[in-house]
């Protein structure tokens, strides 16, 4: 593991800055996708004391941009998704949980994928013009709102497939499609599959990398809106690291060497392609003179897809169990990285929002919580009529302890097939139960697995059969949980709803 690196002073383009001197400041969500807490050399699991501890995954990965934005901003040590990617895509830009919004599982582009005893009435449709979106209200309060990249927010010819319909004033990539159907532009990013990555005809037969492609016109964007004097909000949303694993060629030798298999250096090329993303938004925010004036959000939308390893077992996310689509840690955690792009303790945004330096949040948080977080560091109010379940994480971003956010989390997954089927998750404080709907090997045939994260973080020991009223106690939770957010639930075959079992 290189040691985190610190920021350099740079200098500000002042004739830049002039240029725009926006009212608001500027809003970047940088998402990668399928990109687990354990995909980087920046350590975000830590000990009993609360310090970082570096895992051979982490010597393995080369994310240098991404231990600059940690050493100038805040890392959060648990900071979890839902277990695959439409869902968290929603709850980013509405606030609510999966279990609210209704777009419980992936969206397939063709079909409705609910599963044989998925909930008919799942939102498959995902995002349209009637949702209440971040960009529409970001949008209205005087926001260029830009989309660069994946969306997968609904079917094929539905409002959610075109981010135009959804609030963005700009969008490049964004359609349907949940992957790539090429990372290579000598490939034409798969033009005429299934998986066709639109916008992009430019660099259509040349070398340029897909991932690279999207950050340059991420950078043009963002130019322009300076140049306009507009606030921008840019949904940054890298197809990388989801499969196809092409190898970046730039980066290929760095693993050539390593002993992982084909694909998992491959897999590595992505990463370390998505970090020079990064470092190139950082660079060029710096370039504009609005680095001050520029709050970077980044995460990753759900577990690791590395093709290490299955999905209940140690591997992908080493030490941590499962991976994406899991019921584990493996599958939900994510990591979660907030700076402002050049700190400044005199800048009256910073002064309203200020982000501790180098800094590890070990409190419980989630994709909920990126709508009011950023709409509060926009001074925008809540749009009314409209359920928010997340919370600002603004009293975080100082790096203490927020006593009156609530410490839990439900990741609520009723379909199948997928890695781990039927279930849902409940976090609260140290504590974490599973439920599965129709248990299988995936539980030992079991409804029910307990475990306390703070003694187990790698959830070795299912507590469930030992600790009957801590078991009842979070049953209960998750079931009122549920319940609160007027959740859907798998069937029985026949149509009638399979509720959990509170013991």
């Amino acid at each position: 593991m290189r040691p985190l690196l610190l920021l350099a002073a740079l200098s500000v383009s002042t004739a830049a800055f002039a240029k725009s001197d926006p009212e608001k400041p500027n809003l970047v969500v940088f998402l990668v996708d399928d990109m687990g807490v354990m995909d980087t050399s920046v350590p975000f699991l830590t000990n009993a004391a609360g310090e970082p501890e570096i895992h051979p995954l982490n010597r393995f990965y080369r994310t240098p941009n991404m231990e600059r934005l940690a050493a100038s901003g805040i890392r959060f040590s648990r900071f979890e998704a839902m277990s695959v990617c439409s869902p968290t895509r929603v709850s980013i830009l509405t606030g609510q949980n999966a279990a609210r919004h209704r777009t419980t599982n992936w969206i397939d582009p063709k079909s409705d994928n609910r599963g044989p005893k998925g909930p008919p009435e799942w939102n498959w449709r995902g995002l349209d013009e009637k949702s209440v979106t971040l960009p529409k209200v970001l949008h209205a309060a005087g926001y260029r709102t830009i989309h660069v990249g994946k969306g997968h927010l609904g079917p094929e010819g539905s409002p959610g497939a075109d981010p135009l319909k959804l609030g963005y004033d700009e969008n490049v990539g964004g359609a349907a499609t949940g992957q790539p159907g090429s990372y290579y532009g000598s490939k034409n990013y798969g033009k005429g599959g299934a998986h066709a990555v639109p916008g992009l005809d430019a660099y259509h037969g040349t070398d340029v990398f897909l991932t690279d492609a999207l950050t340059r016109e991420a950078k043009t964007r963002m130019s322009r809106a300076v140049a306009d004097g507009k606030p921008f909000y840019l949904n940054f949303a890298h197809y990388a690291v989801h499969a196809p694993f092409d190898s970046d060629p730039r980066y290929a030798a760095n693993y050539a060497n390593s002993g992982k298999p084909k694909q998992a250096q491959a897999f590595a090329t992505l990463i370390e392609g998505m970090d020079r993303s990064l470092g190139d938004i950082m660079a060029h925010l710096r370039e504009l003179g609005v680095a001050e004036n520029t709050l970077v959000v980044f995460l990753g939308d759900n577990g690791s897809d590395s093709p290490l390893g299955g999905p209940h077992e140690v591997a992908s996310a080493a030490p941590l169990r499962g991976k994406k689509g899991s019921h584990y840690e493996g599958g939900t955690r994510v990591p979660f990285i907030a700076a402002w792009a050049a700190p400044d303790p005199e800048n009256s945004y910073q002064k309203r929002v200020p982000v501790a330096a180098g800094a590890i949040q070990g409190q419980i948080a989630s994709v909920c919580d990126i709508f009011p977080t950023l709409l509060a560091a926009a001074d925008v109010p809540l749009p009314a009529n409209h359920t928010v379940d997340g919370k600002p994480l603004q009293t975080l971003f100082t790096g203490k302890p927020d006593p009156a956010r609530p410490r839990e989390f439900v990741m609520h997954y009723p379909h199948a097939p997928h890695r781990s089927d039927y279930f849902t998750v409940f976090l609260r404080d140290e504590w974490k139960v599973v439920y599965h709907y129709f248990p299988g090997k995936a539980s030992s045939g079991s409804h029910y697995q307990l475990f306390r994260l703070s003694d187990d973080p790698y959830e070795s020991h299912d507590l469930a059969p030992d600790h009957p009223a801590e078991l009842s106690a979070m049953m209960k939770g998750l079931a009122e949980s549920l319940e609160s957010m007027n959740a859907l639930y798998p069937t029985d075959g026949k149509g009638n709803p399979v509720k959990p079992k509170v013991p």
